[in-house]
């Protein structure tokens, strides 16, 4: 009898995964995620429509279509959007590499962690507004003082989820890699890097969140183009349509650029572990 049930909880002799659960289909979970955004979307209707809200503080959807539609026809929006994603980009990029950098000197050296670790955790705790008049100062209302204030908030992710996970590297595969000859930057290339690749691209999706973050305090102060200064511009003149299409549209870009880093995250935790 035993062995009767023991057969029956056996695997499959083919080795089968076995069949996904209801949440964890491919299909369930695209439409699930559209299920929240939907049902807000019919709140904000019936609040609207129905006078339970006033016009004038929560305009309905199809304002806010009407807005999109006509800054898209005369390009401002597309303008607007172009100029906070280049933003965006080249402060992800700057700080996540700054960040990268920076982990491997703090986790891998005492002196790095005696060193740097105190002062970096004292800049991580002073708000991104309380930056944005000393880089006003230092570099004008330019280019440089945004990126650089988007690149402070992509540097802290990267930092502290790569050190943390640099300092807890299996000695094993560092004594083994340094039995190979492996030293200083090839070590860290070949045996150490690979090893917090989950940790990595941790960091970066909180990065990216966080140059969202920072793109918008860079842009509701001294800027004259961008998402950030649209939500300014629209805020002085009473717009609140164009409000919420800026608000709906940072939501957007933050999704998409979120799902990208998971599509990368796969290929690259498929290739690396």
């Amino acid at each position: 009898m035993s062995l009767r049930t023991s057969a029956v909880t056996l695997p499959p002799a083919g080795g089968g995964a076995a069949a996904p659960t209801f949440w964890a289909r491919p299909a369930v979970r695209v439409l699930g995620g559209f299920a929240v955004p939907l049902l807000l979307l019919a709140t904000w209707q019936i609040a609207s429509s129905t006078g339970l809200v006033p016009a004038h503080r929560l305009p309905p959807p199809a304002s806010v279509v009407s807005a999109a539609v006509e800054m898209a026809a005369t390009g401002e929006l597309w303008l607007n959007i172009a100029i906070s994603v280049q933003r965006v980009l080249l402060g992800f990029v700057i700080g996540s590499l700054v960040g990268l950098a920076a982990a491997a000197v703090v986790g891998l050296t005492r002196a790095g962690d005696v060193l740097l670790s105190p002062t970096l955790a004292a800049i991580r705790a002073i708000p991104s507004l309380a930056l944005v008049p000393l880089l006003l100062l230092w570099m004008g209302i330019g280019e440089d003082s945004k990126v650089t204030l988007i690149a402070i908030g992509a540097f802290f992710p990267v930092f502290t989820t790569v050190a943390g996970a640099l300092r807890h590297v299996d000695a094993r595969l560092v004594e083994m890699g340094r039995s190979f000859s492996l030293r200083g930057w090839e070590l860290f290339r070949t045996v150490q890097l690979p090893s917090v690749i989950p940790a990595l691209i941790s960091g970066l999706r909180l990065a990216m969140a966080q140059a969202w973050l920072f793109l918008v305090a860079s842009e509701l102060l001294g800027a004259a183009m961008g998402l950030g200064f649209l939500l300014t511009l629209s805020q002085q003149t009473g717009r609140v349509d164009r409000i919420l299409l800026t608000i709906a549209l940072l939501a957007i870009l933050g999704a998409l650029s979120n799902a990208i880093l998971t599509l990368v995250e796969k290929r690259v935790l498929r290739r690396w572990t």
